[in-house]
């Protein structure tokens, strides 16, 4: 087996053993860091595909930004077992016999990828160069230069918009007293 198949499949099992962590914690914070660690493995998953620019947004956007506010959302919620609502029987049969239908649509993708492989029936994709940053900002800036413009402006003007409204006049305050 190629270095390649076996860093995907060591991939693979972290990401399913992340997301089993993200449902499977009782602690929301640490629910949380295990999703950030699953963003972090799919984006590697970004990497080998040559898709690099995607494992970047990947990274910035989703572990970055989201996972922030999920940190401070639940911070904020103040989650403990005094609030925590009652569980329904009849919610976590319906959560059995749904996550049951999922491991047989899996298992069943699973064993039709593993006779495609026994009948070499898979194509392996070609190295190209088309997830590189590179050729993406070459066309972004080649043939749509335009709409490239349009939207700075409109997130200028924007930015500016909130300066605007978030400014407080200080002759509009009415003091009660």
């Amino acid at each position: 087996m190629e270095l390649q198949h076996i860093i995907f499949w060591i991939l693979c099992v972290l990401t399913l053993g992340l997301s089993v962590g993200v449902i499977m914690s009782r602690n929301p914070i640490n629910s949380v860091l295990f999703l950030i660690l699953t963003f972090f493995t799919i984006s590697a998953h970004y990497v080998m595909m040559n898709a690099q620019f995607l494992a970047i947004v990947n990274i910035i956007v989703y572990a970055g930004a989201i996972m922030v506010l999920f940190l401070f959302v639940i911070m904020l919620m103040n989650l403990n077992g005094d609030t925590e609502p009652q569980k329904n029987t009849l919610v976590q049969f319906a959560a059995v016999i749904s996550g049951g239908a999922l491991l047989l649509i899996f298992i069943a993708a699973f064993k039709s990828t593993i006779s495609g492989i026994d009948g070499k029936q898979i194509m392996y994709a070609q190295a190209t160069d088309i997830g590189l940053i590179k050729n993406l900002g070459m066309v972004l800036f080649t043939d749509y230069v335009f709409p490239f413009e349009i939207a700075s402006v409109l997130f200028l003007s924007a930015m500016v918009g909130a300066v605007v409204l978030g400014k407080r006049d200080k002759d509009s305050v009415v003091v009660e007293g």
